[in-house]
């Protein structure tokens, strides 16, 4: 179970395992100092998540996209799991005993999914249904920290298992890095080919489903869904889908897909609202964004992020860092665009396309890089101290902001209308009413009074050593 621990170090557990964290210390040239850069980035990628989270329904453009595309919101994962990959290749540079070390990881493996069954599985309701509890049969399996746990486990394995393949110094050869963590690359090349044989290969048959939606006409009611094709990755008959729905069950997958907002499903698209009378029937149905044959995928840009943490073992200089995280970065995008402008593989998040992978994972490579240059190179670290906090105690921040544990405890109490809480007060009053706008209203009330208010909190608690540890 996770708890709360008061440490003398600052050497904490963020939102991936504790060992990370502990290595994050690492010198940039040989001394022992934590790695502000990545906990910046770290605090950036939550503190994004939440902006797209509760701003997007009123700005879509930061939304997700509603399938093929590339949304600001569609940034944060890939970004969660390139950082968890720099994490584990600072841990793991010394491995004093590998059992142990595969025990910790088993068992904070078990943790993340403990909790993200917890959070995403629908136990909370957080933070707009008062109700408690959850039915088990509609539980959600799948979600953003049963992913982590996936690629942490795959590649800290590697990591593990492969540790006396290759030498603490590596020769000054251009592709010398990645001839000697070959291992990693040859478990990316399997995951790839997995993946892309059971997206084409596999044949998707016709299904149905129950529509649950309790403000849907068609409550209560059988849908059916014509497939009966092979390699397709539209809404409807993707391998993707079809594997969740096999493995998962449809009940157990997620009910508000952002494929609700396309022009086939609402007349009032990008924006979320009520579905069209003529929409297709697959609009109702469930879809899992973080599901069974896109986590394999996944692992993939884990994968990557643990190559740019070898480089920061393995490369002294700031100049070599940077040159080899641009290049590969920016080789990344164009693949990656390349793909998708050619129409061979579209940008797609709900299926972790191998095309999303690229630009994704190279636009993690060059975000990072900026912050690295600024951070730890010319060492303006005091105008980042919120992302930096919010980096440091990411988990906190993730519960109870991104997952709305405290605006739920707040909600528990309101002024004769459900509505009427403390919270949304704040945000008609305070915030929509002084802009004359609801965009902008929710826009500036999420940045500062959920953001910078956890950047703040997040700074009391490091000033007191106060960590949440996995």
């Amino acid at each position: 179970m996770a708890e709360i621990k008061v440490e003398m170090s600052h050497d904490q557990h963020l939102l991936v395992p504790e060992e990370e964290e502990a290595a994050s210390a690492r010198s940039l040239a040989g001394n022992r100092r934590r790695l502000a850069s990545l906990d910046i980035f770290r605090g950036l990628t939550v503190a994004l998540m939440i902006l797209v989270d509760d701003a997007g329904g009123d700005w879509p453009v930061i939304a997700h996209a509603p399938w093929n595309g590339c949304n600001l919101a569609d940034f944060v994962m890939p970004f969660f799991l390139f950082i968890v990959g720099v994490s584990i290749a600072l841990a793991f540079k010394r491995i004093s005993n590998k059992v142990e070390a595969c025990k910790k990881v088993g068992f904070r493996t078990c943790k993340l999914l403990f909790w993200g069954l917890l959070l995403q599985g629908g136990f909370s309701h957080a933070p707009d249904e008062l109700s408690y509890g959850v039915d088990v049969t509609m539980m959600r399996f799948c979600g953003i920290l049963q992913r982590i746990a996936l690629s942490y486990l795959v590649v800290a394995l590697v990591e593990i298992f492969t540790k006396d393949s290759h030498e603490e110094s590596i020769s000054t050869g251009r592709f010398s890095i990645f001839k000697s963590y070959y291992w990693h690359w040859i478990m990316g090349a399997c995951v790839l080919v997995i993946y892309l044989a059971i997206l084409y290969g596999t044949y998707v048959p016709d299904w149905e489903f129950v529509v649950y939606d309790k403000d849907s006409i068609l409550y209560g009611k059988i849908q059916s869904v014509s497939c009966g094709v092979r390699g397709k990755l539209n809404p409807p008959c993707n391998a993707v889908g079809y594997v969740d729905r096999q493995v998962l069950g449809i009940n157990h997958m997620y009910h508000h897909p952002a494929w609700r907002r396309s022009k086939a499903c609402t007349d009032v698209s990008p924006y979320e609202g009520s579905l069209r009378q003529d929409a297709p029937s697959w609009c109702h149905a469930p879809f899992e964004p973080e599901g069974v044959l896109s986590s394999i995928s996944a692992i993939l840009s884990t994968i990557i992020g643990v190559h740019f943490g070898h480089i920061i073992l393995h490369l002294k200089g700031h100049s070599a860092r940077l040159k080899h995280w641009i290049s590969t970065g920016l080789a990344l995008l164009t693949l990656g665009l390349t793909l998708h402008f050619t129409h061979l593989m579209p940008l797609n998040k709900q299926l972790y396309s191998f095309s999303y992978i690229c630009v994704t994972s190279g636009a993690a490579a060059i975000v990072f890089s900026l912050v690295y240059s600024l951070v730890d190179i010319l060492e303006w670290k005091h105008m980042f101290l919120p992302l930096k906090w919010i980096g440091m105690n990411a988990m906190l921040v993730y519960v109870m902001g991104a997952e709305g544990i405290l605006a739920a405890f707040f909600s528990g109490w309101y002024y004769r209308h459900p509505r009427n809480t403390l919270i949304n007060w704040i945000r008609e009053h305070v915030f929509i009413r002084v802009w004359h706008s609801r965009r902008v209203g929710v826009l500036m009330y999420v940045i500062f009074a959920e953001i910078f208010f956890w950047g703040l909190v997040s700074g009391v608690f490091h000033r007191f050593k106060i960590y949440w540890k996995l």
